[in-house]
């Protein structure tokens, strides 16, 4: 692979006891590496994902690998031909990943599923009473998922344990297999399902990204694309040759992966939209958006 630049994914649950001060230096090591991304950093952890040349994330890699707080980092690596971010966004915040459980929080250093590798998790796949869970968002499965999995109707991760517990009764007695990205979330998510006295429950080590990356498998049992907090919006995970575009266009109901936001900018809505159909009528997600923009266009992003 020629490709002269690096898209790097991680996570790291660790105490780090000022996360202030920690922020303000990592925010000068990756802007000495010229690197771009996303980081969150809480008193738990961190939690990133970045892009920059081979060089660079080479640099970067061992700078985090030789830090006692971020050592033993599990890193998901993609090649590029550029930058997949327009700029370094690095915040510190409560929580690398939030359930919303306020008092009743915990460390997934102090609970967490057992993880399961590519290989044991696809076997487990096909068990008698297992019972899948994605633990993304709901516009993240949209694009693609696991065959056979429970989608929850949800728009963000702390939304995930009322869902729980509105479909307990589909959960009791069985084995819970989780997963999300790349990891971080199902953590703490598994945890969660732990605590709610669901006790036979698995995460998948690495998420969707590490499991489309191993070579005996090839994605086997995923269907559509894994969605990414990028520029690229989602890369392909199934190489077996049985993956296919499972999200259609909301306007014309063709299979499209492409996302955009409704161009009406009270709405926002992210949706899919094919290039014939945002030529032809707009990046509008709804008619009434469309009517909305003919009548006050001064709220049409870009105007």
């Amino acid at each position: 692979m020629n490709s002269p630049y690096e898209v790097l994914l991680y996570y790291k649950y660790s105490r780090i006891s000022d996360p202030e001060d920690y922020a303000a230096n990592h925010r000068i090591l990756c802007e000495r590496l010229n690197l771009k991304g996303r980081i969150l950093i809480a008193r738990e952890g961190v939690n990133g994902t970045v892009s920059g040349s081979i060089r660079d994330t080479a640099e970067y890699r061992r700078a985090m690998d030789e830090d006692p707080i971020t050592a033993g980092i599990s890193w998901k690596i993609d090649h590029s031909d550029t930058h997949v971010f327009p700029k370094l966004s690095l915040k510190v915040r409560d929580e690398v990943v939030s359930l919303n459980l306020g008092s009743d929080d915990f460390s997934p250093e102090d609970l967490t599923a057992t993880h399961l590798k590519p290989d044991e998790w696809r076997e487990m796949m096909n068990g008698d009473d297992v019972v899948i869970i994605d633990a993304r968002n709901d516009y993240e499965w949209e694009i693609g998922r696991f065959e056979g999995a429970l989608l929850p109707d949800v728009p963000s991760f702390r939304d995930l344990p009322g869902w729980v517990r509105e479909h307990r009764n589909e959960l009791e007695g069985k084995k819970i297999l989780t997963y999300c990205t790349g990891g971080i979330r199902c953590e703490k998510f598994s945890g969660f399902l732990l605590k709610e006295g669901l006790l036979d429950v698995y995460q998948l080590d690495g998420g969707i990204v590490t499991y489309g990356k191993d070579e005996s498998l090839k994605g086997e049992g995923f269907e559509g694309e894994c969605y990414v907090f990028d520029e690229r919006l989602s890369v392909p995970v199934n190489r077996t040759g049985g993956s296919s575009i499972i999200s259609h266009c909301a306007i014309c109901n063709e299979p499209s992966i492409r996302y955009r936001n409704c161009s009406w900018k009270p709405c926002n809505a992210q949706f899919f939209c094919c290039a014939r159909c945002e030529t032809e009528v707009g990046r509008f997600c709804l008619p009434v958006c469309q009517e909305a923009a003919i009548m006050s266009p001064v709220a049409v992003e870009g105007q």
